[in-house]
């Protein structure tokens, strides 16, 4: 299997048809087909078939979801597009070091899925959606005029993975997409979900936040295991100690009551 059948291009929320059409020529120029589109706002439509000028086949294929997480939720390495900073503080890449890491991840293993998202042409992705990625990655627009057509954006990192895929733009550090010595892969979105509502929970068990708004722990401690770079193995020895961690705090207070 080649790693363009692992790397999936996904629009969220898209607002006008013909751009998800755009976005299925762009996606079909560079050798890319696997599209998610998450809650369009109106799809399917003639203007996306008119605009995909005979990329038809990708539009076909495409699987319609209700929200991000469903869409991701195999998938080992989760990109997510944006055009300005957020409160959610996530690592920035350029869009050729995306490619080359998006790339390097889908050649670990056939079932390694990787995932680039994209988001509504007015207002793309919001913190919510951002923060179920593991890097952003940014265009670097004239700042003088950064508005960037939904399907161009898609275009010029399509294009990136394509120039990464034929080997004419350097991998990322191997290290950072191998497989560990012992063929554990990358954990995958849907586990690392999990590990972190886990987490949160034990964190409230044990009267971590003290009061205090637990959103801003979260979003640092999120960024400290997604840069981690966590297996499947990792995340069930940790989960076992968040388990272990909420036993011994229900035993608490079970004796405090």
């Amino acid at each position: 299997m080649h790693a363009a059948d692992r790397i999936r291009i996904v629009l969220v929320g898209t607002q006008h048809p013909g751009n998800i059409g755009s976005a299925a020529r762009a996606m079909k120029t560079m050798g890319l087909h696997r599209l998610v589109l998450v809650a369009p706002e109106r799809f399917p439509h003639a203007d996306a078939v008119a605009m995909a000028a005979g990329a038809g086949d990708v539009l076909d294929a495409a699987p319609r979801v209700s929200h991000l997480a469903e869409a991701v939720a195999d998938c080992r390495l989760v990109l997510g597009c944006t055009a300005r900073s957020r409160r959610i503080a996530l690592d920035e890449l350029l869009p050729g070091d995306a490619a080359s890491r998006a790339v390097a991840t889908a050649a670990v293993s056939a079932d390694t899925q990787v995932a680039l998202v994209f988001g509504r042409e007015r207002t793309g992705l919001d913190n919510d959606e951002l923060q179920l990625c593991h890097a952003a990655v940014t265009i670097p627009a004239d700042p003088g005029y950064s508005s960037l057509n939904l399907a161009a954006a898609v275009q010029v990192l399509c294009y990136e993975l394509r120039m990464a895929m034929l080997g004419l733009r350097a991998l990322a550090p191997a290290a950072a997409a191998a497989p560990a010595p012992d063929g554990d892969v990358p954990a995958s979105h849907a586990e690392l979900e999990g590990f972190f509502a886990q987490l949160g929970d034990t964190l409230d068990a044990i009267d971590f936040h003290k009061g205090r708004a637990p959103a801003s722990a979260m979003r640092k401690l999120r960024r400290i295991f997604l840069r981690a770079s966590l297996d499947d193995r990792d995340v069930r020895l940790l989960r076992g100690v968040l388990a272990d961690a909420q036993r011994m705090a229900r035993l608490a207070g079970e004796r405090g009551g």
